[in-house]
């Protein structure tokens, strides 16, 4: 059965940090692309940043440096390191993991965490 557990999320002030973690299991953790998106009410969800099998990372424009996306294949785990963070940073945040081999798709996502970045 194939699970993506995040955590991490909260609430924060701004140009405070959080870390996110995404715990996966049930799948080769480690021949996937990665990745966090997240949906801000009204929003259409989009790409925070990915991490490939092979450690190419990836990140949206609105990151800016600010984030960092990374992975330990022998926990299976994901993270997300946010720094500065920003009221317009509030949005759930999403695990995803993605693999494909010639005309398949693997695609997973996870529940969702909340981040909330406020005074």
């Amino acid at each position: 059965q194939v699970q993506l557990v995040e955590s991490g999320g909260g609430l924060v002030q701004p140009g405070g940090a959080l870390k996110l973690s995404c715990a996966a299991s049930g799948f080769m953790f480690s021949l996937y692309t990665m990745a966090w998106y997240r949906q801000a009410p009204g929003n259409q969800r989009e790409l925070v940043g990915s991490i490939t099998h092979g450690e190419n990372t990836d990140y949206g424009d609105f990151v800016k440096g600010r984030f960092t996306i990374s992975r330990d294949n022998d926990k299976k785990t994901v993270y997300l390191q946010m720094n500065s963070l920003k009221p317009e940073d509030t949005a759930v945040y999403y695990c995803n993991a993605d693999a494909r081999y010639i005309r398949q798709q693997w695609n997973y996502w996870g529940q969702g965490t909340q981040v909330t970045v406020s005074s």
